[in-house]
């Protein structure tokens, strides 16, 4: 009798404005996973943050570079403690149910994705998932919060302060305390370089903040790193708890663009070069390679992480974690691993195993005194 497929719910879109890098990431996802192994459902979440259902029978996962999610699609719910059942609300009485899923893979980006909110509901539905759970999620998602955690435990990071509507701070204010004229303006819970802007002198510091406030209400504003290597390095876990680095690869914005905005990342082709392995001596890429493990220990990251750092000469900033990055077809995550020796579908298979074994490890802990 042939083993029982393990049954994979793929999550994607979210209610974030990376809701399109989310759709490409997933696609990607999809096509790696081995079909002999895996029997793959689709769950695409709405803008409007409805959960549908969205099988493959949509033209989703043939080939196209993303996803798509149905507009009028049946609506799903997960059952909390269900170990991971769902209901499909048809609109009939009480709905019909899925078989449970083994795991889900949420391939979501920013807010309501990748902060441990979705992580938060999962964990409720009493069922195994990929990636950090709630404490990594959401300390990773946060740029002050990670910051202040990367300071605490000794690991360097550009000079930066939070800024609020309530307690506005000045272009003047941000210079002279960050020793620099030239600042970039973030906002503190978002990813894809979505809201990110750089800033020279009052004027174009007040257009940038209101721009990553239109995304947060938290923003950071971070003086600039110069002259600067944007060094990205992905580390994984696997089913016994091991963790460890890949190569180490090198974002090279085009001149156009002078950072690695949104735009060059996924709207301009010819946006950035990717440079893997990156061009760094062995001893100073080792530390790098250390200093991402020690950050994906430090914010309590779990599974999966790309750890990005600003290189100037041979200082090394922490810029920040990515617990569910990109895995589009350009996405540095996987293309680091395939440069590692590691291909897509093998990584697929350590990051469901690594779920799996975290999900069994939670279950036996005790749930009542003796």
């Amino acid at each position: 009798m042939a083993e029982r497929k393990t049954r994979v719910a793929i999550l994607f879109g979210g209610r974030s404005a990376e809701h399109d890098v989310s759709r490409a990431s997933a696609a990607n996802v999809l096509r790696s996973l081995d079909p002999e192994r895996y029997e793959a459902t689709l769950i695409g979440i709405a803008r409007d943050g409805r959960w549908l259902l969205a099988d493959a029978g949509n033209g989703a996962g043939t080939g196209a570079s993303a996803l798509t999610i149905p507009e009028d699609g049946p609506l799903l719910t997960l059952l909390p403690g269900g170990q991971g059942r769902a209901l499909i609300l048809d609109g009939k009485a009480g709905g019909r149910e899925l078989p449970a899923f083994d795991l889900f893979f949420p391939v979501l980006h920013g807010p309501n994705g990748e902060d441990g909110t979705v992580q938060g509901a999962l964990q409720l539905s009493d069922v195994a998932y990929v990636g950090s759970g709630v404490m990594g999620s959401a300390a990773s998602m946060d740029k002050d919060v990670a910051k202040r955690l990367l300071r605490d435990a000794g690991l360097p990071i550009a000079p930066y302060l939070a800024m609020t509507p309530a307690a506005p701070v000045t272009y003047e204010h941000a210079a002279a305390t960050l020793g620099s004229g030239e600042l970039f303006v973030k906002p503190a819970n978002m990813g894809s370089s979505v809201g990110v802007s750089r800033a020279r002198n009052a004027a174009e510091f007040e257009s940038c903040c209101k721009l990553a406030l239109r995304f947060d209400r938290k923003i950071l504003i971070e003086r600039s790193v110069t002259p600067v290597r944007e060094i990205e390095c992905s580390v994984l876990e696997d089913a016994r708890g091991e963790i460890r680095a890949s190569q180490l690869g090198e974002i090279v914005p085009a001149e156009k663009h002078g950072f690695y905005s949104y735009d060059s990342k996924y709207l301009d082709a010819d946006g950035a070069a990717l440079m893997v392995p990156a061009n760094v001596p062995p001893p100073l890429a080792a530390r790098i390679r250390e200093l991402a493990i020690e950050t994906f220990r430090v914010l309590c990251c779990e599974g999966m992480a790309r750890i990005d750092f600003f290189l100037s000469g041979r200082e090394v900033f922490v810029n920040e974690a990515n617990t569910l990055p990109g895995f589009t077809n350009i996405s540095m995550y996987p293309k680091l691993w395939e440069a590692s020796g590691l291909s897509q579908s093998e990584l697929m298979n350590v990051l469901i195993g690594h779920a799996l074994a975290r999900h069994t490890a939670s279950r036996a802990l005790a749930s009542e005194r003796d």
